[in-house]
């Protein structure tokens, strides 16, 4: 993101005076796939795109905002009642007032921001706006700053309180505590989270987006949610401290075979496994082995597409011509039906597996895939103090 373009537009739409710049980051996730809401673990990096901002205190109670890349402007208030209507503008004024409830006395402010996240690519633009502004009202007008893992919650709260998404804490964490060179995991039941060092040299890490989203995503989420909570419901019958899939194993999903639904076992099964490779794919890091990472990613692809039947036909192509290709690790990344497909594919084999992805896609779909290199890139800063 290119900072002297942020600020001249900010100049351009505001008094032609210079605030402090800001930057947050959208994510990936490496692996650990519908993990989070079974209490399991996931394992996201920031990437080297995401949001950046211009703010500057006006002195008024009045938040003056303009959208770069929308060139849409809005004012509001900070009251609970002064919500703007424009969407994009809700997730700043969400930010605002999660702050405020959290004790910061947020103040009016002059702002202006762009991004380069692939809106749709599940990199978590919104994640990045949230993030952003939440680290830069801390920095800018609290006496006591609150910590990051707050900063984070805050970027959740939006969300659930003024968006209607009611969203997991993996996007807004990896946002604020990404760390260049670095993938994080992250315990989704107890918050602790561990660096791991992910610099595979001789690989890089692409994204293929299919750029197709089937409709059936949301009920499909809650759907499969409660196939989850069916099987923990059967197996805590025998094991009462079973609270999620997490604390569940293979042997006690046995023993309720006959008493839930093939569907429901299918489901709990594709979750234990995933868990377990999360923790697997951290062991292979430690010791360097990319072609554990990249089993795991396709055993992720497989039990996602035969057991969650999260996928389509789509990135079920993709994933076949990754193997086709001698990728070493490919994947649908994301909630699913439609997306992307994150790879991990040995620098000498990229541009062929890039080539053929983009004519056999579009020979099969009729549609041009898109294609975005990921850097693994640090989380929430300031760039420049104005």
């Amino acid at each position: 993101m290119d900072i002297e373009f942020v600020r001249s537009r900010f100049i351009k739409h505001f008094d032609g005076t210079t605030g402090s710049i800001y930057a947050s980051p959208g994510r990936i996730n490496l692996i650990g796939e519908h993990t989070d809401y079974n209490g399991g673990f996931v394992f996201p990096g920031a990437v080297d795109k995401g949001m950046m901002m211009e703010i500057k205190p006006n002195g008024t109670k009045t938040v003056k905002a303009y959208s770069i890349d929308l060139k849409d402007y809005v004012e509001f208030g900070l009251n609970e009642e002064d919500a703007p209507r424009a969407s994009w503008a809700r997730y700043i004024f969400g930010v605002c007032r999660e702050m405020i409830k959290r004790g910061v006395e947020v103040q009016g402010f002059n702002t202006a921001f762009a991004g380069d996240v692939p809106l749709g690519a599940g990199m978590s633009s919104s994640a990045a706006l949230e993030s952003v502004y939440a680290f830069a009202l801390n920095d800018l007008f609290a006496d006591n700053r609150i910590d990051k893992f707050e900063l984070a919650k805050v970027g959740q709260a939006t969300e659930h309180n003024y968006i209607g998404v009611n969203c997991g804490i993996m996007d807004q964490f990896a946002s604020v505590f990404g760390k260049a060179g670095n993938l994080i995991r992250l315990d989704c039941r107890s918050l602790e989270y561990r660096y791991y060092p992910f610099n595979p040299q001789g690989y890089k890490l692409v994204l293929v987006d299919s750029v197709v989203k089937h409709e059936l995503a949301s009920s499909a989420y809650n759907k499969r949610r409660q196939s989850c909570e069916n099987v923990v419901a059967a197996i805590q019958k025998n094991h009462p401290h079973v609270e999620f899939l997490r604390d569940a194993d293979m042997d006690m999903l046995q023993e309720v075979k006959g008493k839930v639904s093939d569907e429901d076992y299918m489901r709990a099964e594709y979750v234990i496994e995933e868990i377990h490779r999360v923790l697997d794919v951290c062991d292979a890091l430690e010791i360097g082995d990319y072609d554990i990472v990249g089993q795991k990613m396709y055993e992720t692809h497989h039990g996602m597409s035969k057991l969650y039947e999260v996928s389509c036909p789509e990135l079920d192509f993709l994933n076949d011509i990754a193997k086709h290709n001698e990728v070493t690790g490919s994947r649908v990344m994301g909630g699913g039906f439609g997306g992307c497909t994150l790879n991990l594919v040995k620098s000498n084999l990229y541009q062929g597996f890039i080539d053929e992805v983009k004519e056999s896609y579009r020979a099969k779909f009729g549609l041009t895939p898109k294609i975005y290199d990921v850097v693994i890139g640090d989380g929430s800063r300031l760039i420049e103090r104005g």
